[in-house]
């Protein structure tokens, strides 16, 4: 009978120090999940209506910076609702900071990634808008992020980029002049009249106002091939429109090399059949 009430009395202090630590801490256990809840929300009314006001201002800036800024007050409301709980911050900052060393050991490639999204913003190589050539494709920025670039190509796809890739090599931007060159070349015979062919080609150029006087085209004999004299033509337009004046160009050198009798080598193949004694 007192080994029976003895075991009654220890559940008892156990029951009333559970109570106590109840009483205790699930005032501050509400506290700190109302603190996360409230406070998520209004992180992520404060990042959309940075998106929104970045985004009118500087879309390159928008996306790297919302992504990061939201990042860093979510662990500052994390932090904040485990102080309120009765974790001691200094312990708990000094547990993010060796996760975080762990972490970065184990991601060294993200971390590259995050330094090359940021000299991207620094330095300015392109911004959203811009069209470029980077890591064998070509296309539209779409969006620059924390980690990647985000690129659209001309056929429709999407191609996801590593800053770090981007940052570390040489990237062609066409978008950062009004003007570019277009240049071509056309064949002709060794026997046809070289001034006839000039003449023809400066006469097309003239034609298309989407042809630039100033810089003025060049029109010259770039080489004289093993079956061809080599035409070469270089012609300044609007950055637009280059590869529409490129295209249609080339139908219309055609066609008027055919109206005036100006031959295109093509190769060809002679074969000597030799009869049998």
């Amino acid at each position: 009978m007192e080994d029976l009430l003895n075991a009654d009395g220890r559940a008892t202090d156990h029951l009333d120090q559970a109570i106590g630590l109840v009483m205790a801490y699930a005032p501050k256990v509400l506290l700190a999940i109302i603190t996360l809840t409230i406070g998520m929300w209004l992180i992520n009314r404060f990042v959309a209506a940075l998106d929104s006001k970045l985004g009118q201002k500087d879309p390159t800036l928008n996306k790297f910076l919302c992504g990061l800024v939201s990042v860093i007050l979510k662990i500052l409301l994390l932090i904040s609702a485990a102080s309120m709980i009765g974790i001691a911050t200094t312990s708990f900052v000094a547990i993010i900071g060796a996760a975080g060393l762990a972490v970065g050991l184990a991601l060294q490639g993200s971390l590259a990634n995050f330094a090359g999204g940021v000299l991207i913003l620094l330095f300015k190589p392109f911004k959203v808008g811009d069209t470029i050539e980077a890591q064998g494709f070509v296309g539209s920025v779409r969006e620059i992020s924390i980690l990647y670039t985000i690129i659209d190509t001309f056929d429709n796809r999407r191609v996801v980029i590593p800053n770090g890739q981007l940052s570390n090599s040489s990237l062609t931007n066409m978008s950062v002049y009004e003007t570019r060159r277009c240049d071509m070349s056309f064949g002709i015979g060794y026997n046809d009249d070289i001034d006839k062919a000039k003449a023809i080609l400066q006469r097309l150029i003239f034609e298309d106002e989407r042809a630039l006087q100033d810089p003025a085209p060049l029109v010259v004999v770039g080489g004289l091939g093993d079956s061809s004299v080599n035409l070469t033509v270089r012609v300044w337009t609007k950055a637009g429109d280059l590869w529409p004046f490129n295209w249609d160009m080339q139908e219309r050198v055609k066609k008027a090399f055919d109206a005036e009798g100006i031959s295109i080598p093509f190769p060809q193949q002679q074969v000597h059949m030799l009869k049998a004694d």
